[in-house]
């Protein structure tokens, strides 16, 4: 069960959480989740840095979805479009499974100051059966969150789907706050682009010449991640990055670390922040 047993409060669309001043810090999240899952990272960076956390096309609070096609080079589009709004030619960017892929595209066009990538997708050839087989795990979500838009609210939210949404994401489902896991599930039942990124993403090529990323980057693998376990779709990254990038395995997380361990995870990204400042290797 999550930690908060508090009731719970309706939550409402999030189009991006802007908070803070200083650095600029561009913080992308996972596939069918929301800004939502950056909030308390992002109150714990807020007084050092200017954060960022738009709602991806396709995604719950996100612009809505034109045509069938939903793949990486869009959602980038999107996402520098607002950068470019905000004044930010380049700014340090964090991403989460789905981000962590938009963060790597980001990086390629030279908008990144430092790129911290966790649990990052698109670490497979295309096409694959590891493409196809994530891909399939995604699609059996279809039926369950298409019949949970239609159940009443305590349903929706009662303990037995919230067990589960914590199970899925993270490692320590008792320090998942249930304000976290709630968005999680809102998010994953307002996903439109869901159907269309599953489809495109089997015709986008896998991630190459991540060796010759001119931003320094810190690979945060998730040792107990169940969506995309690291002993098969972490290997490119581990081989294919320069030998300058972090590699860094956090213990006891599951794939969205930011709903159990938003300290560690905030402490994670303020040290790459400030090493790059400095010129100094983060340790």
């Amino acid at each position: 069960m999550t930690s908060d047993t508090t009731e719970s409060v309706p939550l409402v669309p999030m189009t991006a959480l802007h908070t803070g001043s200083g650095d600029p810090l561009l913080l992308l999240h996972g596939f069918m989740l929301s800004p939502h899952c950056w909030e308390q990272v992002a109150d714990r960076l807020s007084g050092t840095c200017e954060v960022f956390a738009p709602a991806f096309a396709g995604h719950w609070g996100g612009p809505q979805v034109r045509g069938r096609h939903l793949g990486i080079d869009t959602l980038a589009d999107q996402v520098e479009a607002q950068l470019d709004e905000l004044g930010w030619r380049t700014c340090h960017i964090a991403g989460n499974s789905l981000g962590g892929w938009v963060g790597f595209e980001l990086a390629r066009r030279g908008r990144a100051r430092t790129l911290t990538a966790i649990a990052p997708a698109g670490g497979w050839k295309s096409p694959s059966l590891l493409q196809i087989r994530l891909g399939l795990k995604f699609l059996s979500l279809w039926p369950v969150v298409t019949v949970g838009k239609r159940m009443p609210r305590a349903v929706r939210f009662g303990a037995p789907a919230r067990k589960f949404a914590a199970f899925m994401l993270t490692k320590d489902t008792a320090a998942a706050a249930r304000r976290g896991v709630e968005a999680a599930i809102t998010s994953a039942m307002h996903c439109p682009g869901m159907i269309p990124l599953l489809i495109t993403a089997l015709r986008i090529p896998s991630l190459a010449e991540l060796s010759a990323l001119p931003t320094p980057v810190r690979l945060l693998l998730c040792e107990h991640d169940r969506i995309i376990p690291n002993r098969l779709y972490a290997r490119v990254f581990l081989r294919d990055l320069s030998d300058a990038a972090d590699r860094i395995l956090v213990h006891g997380v599951g794939h969205v670390p930011m709903l159990e361990a938003p300290d560690r995870v905030a402490t994670l990204l303020a040290e790459h922040i400030y090493a790059s400042r400095t010129h100094l290797r983060a340790v």
